[in-house]
């Protein structure tokens, strides 16, 4: 093919000679004067040996395909044609690139390989990996309720119904679920708000819980999870530009949900700290100036509360929850409460209070106007189910015009998963005394949250046998928070490598005695502190074996970098 039939085919300024000779036509022509393809042929490729140009790539206007967001289009080594990725780390949604989540992070990433490395043969200074980094209490070894599988095996085969082996109370629970399911399927969606009858049930758990205080079935959103349920409401309020964006103020240290939420959607972190001299409790001067300095840059619009706490383990007083309230009444704070750990209380003298309870018991000027969404979940207290992804939200005092766009958001996702929402009413109506199940039901549940205190108790007992390490009372939840003191040669040898120095320190714990525990740099803590987040949800005896390797390398850690 001559040069002057290229010429006719297109206009030699949408002619790119690639490497090895080939000739790549893309775009041009009258109807085209911007140099982009609108219609026809959309490109042709010439073999080399036909084309008259010596090698060339011509870009317009000196801009470059990449730089204008066009693919790359090249040749490979062997003659096949490649493009550019059209999504690229550079390309991607930036929000996307500051999301981080250190429960799952690089520590538990490499948890995995050593796992992998000795099943393989890999010789190591340890046989298993103890994992201790995440409130999976099922994977830890706790046993499921016996009443909840038993219902949600009913829903999901109900040819079961008909056999001898399942209580009456679980049959008739499963046969009022399957009533409610379209089709008579936990395999169809329901409703986006959550299925009619468990809302219905839902409402009347918290009516008990809260002793009598009113609550609509219209205002409970079941959720995927309690995390589900905080994503939404953060999507809600996050708005603005500049000094007018949204800030979200979250305890500190806290659980990496909030962090990673609002990294994803580009909201201001407002960060306040709890005081770990007193027991991770919440401090209103540090809620009143953490807000004023947050005001010279963003636009504070909401409080988040996680309690009983994660990953601090304390549980709030019903004064300290009354103070939250007031000063968010106050400063026209929308209230988040995560309450997911409610059953999990073990300290003496401790209670949980629901923010609910404690707001309608301050009266009208309070319960009538402060805003307040609560979150509960199926994947902890005694139940541990984290697989089904059952949860709810409950909204109190929001606009009516915000509740139709709440209901319109939830819609977008069609509905949470039927078996969770299933799972979630169980824990809401469970076995009532004189059930064919009550009896059974009782004595899990307690003995669950008896040994979840015990293991507490000795965690917290242990800790604070090791020099270097102080551990507050684990009064409710499932973690411990303890604070450790390093050398201050590992924590220049962790800098230089780039690393926060308890992250080094956990590295270092996970590789030598095969312990698998979270940084608190994960979770935020004060500058020239450090911490690490373990549960305390292995089998007793497995938990002894990690304290004791705990405590044998922290002391060994230390005499290393002295």
């Amino acid at each position: 093919m001559s040069a002057s039939r290229i010429g006719q085919i297109l206009p030699s300024r949408s002619v790119s000679v690639l490497k090895g000779g080939n000739v790549w036509f893309f775009g041009g022509g009258a109807q085209d004067p911007a140099g982009y393809l609108v219609s026809g042929v959309r490109s042709m490729l010439i073999p080399s040996q036909l084309s008259p140009f010596p090698p060339q790539n011509i870009a317009r206007s000196g801009v470059s395909e990449r730089r204008r967001g066009l693919a790359q289009e090249k040749m490979t080594e062997n003659g096949v044609f490649s493009r550019d990725k059209v999504l690229t780390i550079d390309t991607m949604n930036p929000t996307v690139k500051n999301v981080e989540y250190a429960v799952r992070g690089p520590i538990v990433q490499r948890a995995m390989q050593i796992e992998k490395e000795l099943r393989e043969g890999v010789k190591k200074p340890f046989t298993e990996v103890i994992k201790a980094n995440i409130g999976d209490a099922h994977a830890m070894g706790q046993q499921p309720i016996t009443f909840f599988r038993q219902v949600l095996a009913l829903c999901s085969y109900p040819e079961l119904l008909n056999e001898n082996m399942f209580p009456e109370d679980a049959k008739n629970r499963a046969r009022r679920i399957l009533q409610a399911c379209g089709g008579g399927s936990v395999g169809a969606y329901s409703a986006s708000q959550g299925i009619d009858c468990v809302r219905q049930d839902v409402a009347r758990y918290i009516e008990r819980r809260d002793g009598g205080v009113p609550c609509d079935p219209d205002n409970v959103y079941l959720t995927t999870g309690a995390s589900d349920g905080i994503v939404t409401m953060l999507k809600l309020l996050v708005c603005g530009e500049g000094a007018s964006r949204t800030g979200v103020m979250i305890s500190i240290p806290q659980y990496p949900l909030y962090s990673a939420a609002l990294a994803e959607l580009g909201a201001v972190q407002v960060n306040y700290y709890l005081n770990e001299e007193k027991c991770w409790s919440m401090d209103l001067s540090e809620l009143e100036s953490s807000l004023a300095e947050a005001r010279k840059h963003c636009n504070p619009k909401a409080l988040c509360i996680i309690n009983p706490g994660n990953p601090t383990g304390q549980v709030q007083s019903r004064q300290c929850i009354e103070g939250v309230i007031r000063f968010a009444a106050k400063e026209r704070l929308f209230l988040m409460a995560d309450e997911v750990y409610q059953d999990n209380v073990y300290a003496e003298g401790c209670q949980f209070h629901s923010f609910k309870k404690v707001l309608f018991e301050l009266g009208p000027e309070y319960s009538d106007n402060v805003e307040l969404a609560s979150f509960h979940s199926t994947s902890k207290c005694y139940m541990g189910e984290c697989g089904f992804r059952g949860g709810y939200m409950e909204v109190i005092n929001m606009d009516a015009e915000v509740q139709a766009q709440l209901s319109k958001l939830v819609s977008v996702r069609l509905c949470p998963p039927v078996p969770g929402q299933a799972l979630m009413d169980l824990v809401v109506n469970s076995p009532q005394p004189g059930e064919p199940s009550h009896i059974t039901f009782m004595k899990e549940r307690t003995a669950t949250l008896s040994l979840l205190a015990e293991k507490a108790k000795l965690t917290e007992q242990i800790l604070n046998t090791v020099p270097g390490i102080t551990c507050n009372p684990v009064q409710g939840a499932m973690y411990s928070f303890p604070n450790i003191s390093l050398p201050e040669k590992s924590i220049k040898e962790a800098k230089a490598l780039g690393q926060a120095p308890d992250m080094f320190y956990c590295m270092k714990l996970l590789e030598e005695t095969g312990i698998c525990l979270v940084p608190g740099s994960g979770f935020g803590q004060k500058d020239g502190t450090y911490h690490f987040r373990m549960t305390i949800l292995p089998p007793t005896d497995k938990l002894k074996i990690l304290l004791a390797k705990v405590k044998e390398f922290h002391q060994k850690f230390t005499q290393q970098y002295s």
